[in-house]
């Protein structure tokens, strides 16, 4: 299979850092920007987690300069098309948005070209739906922060070929990610349709008295969160024993929650323009201080793992 040319569209969370991801692993990568404010700030969220690797020893001073000269930044949309051969889109996730830039690139773009889409949740279908050759429109989804967590959902579409998804997974493996393949264009794929299982739960148990919210979070770090990177749900199942988690799920089960949407806590939260991190209050107030020492504390611990996933993956 030939070498694939990389075009990231999008430098904002995902885009640079989905960029900085192929560059680690070696590959040239071009990343186009709306404008000049987008690609500064990309340039920076790139410069600032290469540091962060630097000084908890992930990379060297050498491998940090190399790296960021892979990354090519341009606010001109010839330019970042110019010899690609895979594009990855990350825009904002509203479908209408994604329809018409995905039309774009059909139009603009030879056959042969992948036309990937950094969606969380939306349909690669969908995404197509106004394209004359939907084969080559897959999802690619990379889980923020890209640069340090493993996995990539990689979605088919309706009409999306085997060529398109082996060329995918091929691009994947070689960003030295850990792909899955997702059969069914379903909605949220398999990432979020399980963590949002476990968020709703969270919710009804808040809302029901039974704990507070720091108690149910340390209930998730210090039981789930520890053994899950090792066994996955079906693993735990089969070393826990069948026959318990059957006879635990016959009981359990009816009594999980069966709402269709946010509980009344998220909602109010939502109603009281709280959203969390990004402006201060949400389920937690977030000084400044501490959205800091929280964000410093995901980063060193996710490093960590990118350590051991690089020790024993030989990457």
């Amino acid at each position: 299979m030939k070498e694939e040319k990389l075009t990231i569209l999008g430098s904002g969370t995902m885009g640079h850092s989905i960029a900085l991801t192929a560059a680690l692993s070696g590959l040239a990568v071009k990343v186009w920007g709306n404008t000049e404010q987008d690609i500064a700030n990309g340039e920076r969220g790139v410069r600032d987690k290469l540091e962060i690797l630097l000084q908890n020893q992930a990379i060297t001073e050498g491998e940090k300069v190399e790296t960021r000269e892979r990354i090519q930044f341009t606010v001109h949309w010839e330019e970042a098309l110019e010899g690609a051969t895979f594009i990855i889109e990350a825009i904002p996730e509203i479908l209408q948005l994604k329809q018409d830039f995905f039309q774009k690139l059909d139009q603009q773009c030879s056959s042969d070209v992948i036309l990937a889409s950094n969606t969380s949740g939306l349909s690669p279908t969908a995404i197509a739906i106004n394209t004359q050759e939907p084969g080559r429109t897959i999802v690619t989804h990379f889980w923020n922060p890209a640069h340090l967590i493993p996995l990539v959902e990689v979605v088919k579409g309706e009409k999306t070929t085997d060529q398109t998804v082996d060329r995918a997974m091929a691009m994947i493996k070689k960003m030295n990610k850990k792909p899955i393949l997702v059969k069914k264009d379903i909605l949220g794929s398999i990432g979020n349709r399980l963590q949002y299982a476990l968020f709703r739960e969270a919710q009804y148990i808040l809302e029901q008295g039974v704990a507070s919210m720091e108690d149910i979070d340390d209930a998730v770090r210090y039981s789930l969160g520890r053994r899950l990177p090792v066994t996955g749900p079906f693993m735990t199942a089969d070393m826990g024993g069948l026959d318990v988690f059957h006879a635990i799920s016959s009981y359990l089960f009816p009594d999980l929650c069966k709402e269709d949407g946010s509980l009344a806590s998220m909602r109010q939260l939502v109603d009281q323009g709280k959203y969390g991190q990004k402006n201060g209050a949400g389920f937690y107030q977030w000084t400044p201080e501490f959205s800091a020492k929280m964000s410093e504390a995901r980063e060193k611990e996710l490093i960590e793992w990118l350590k051991k996933d690089r020790a024993s993956e030989g990457w």
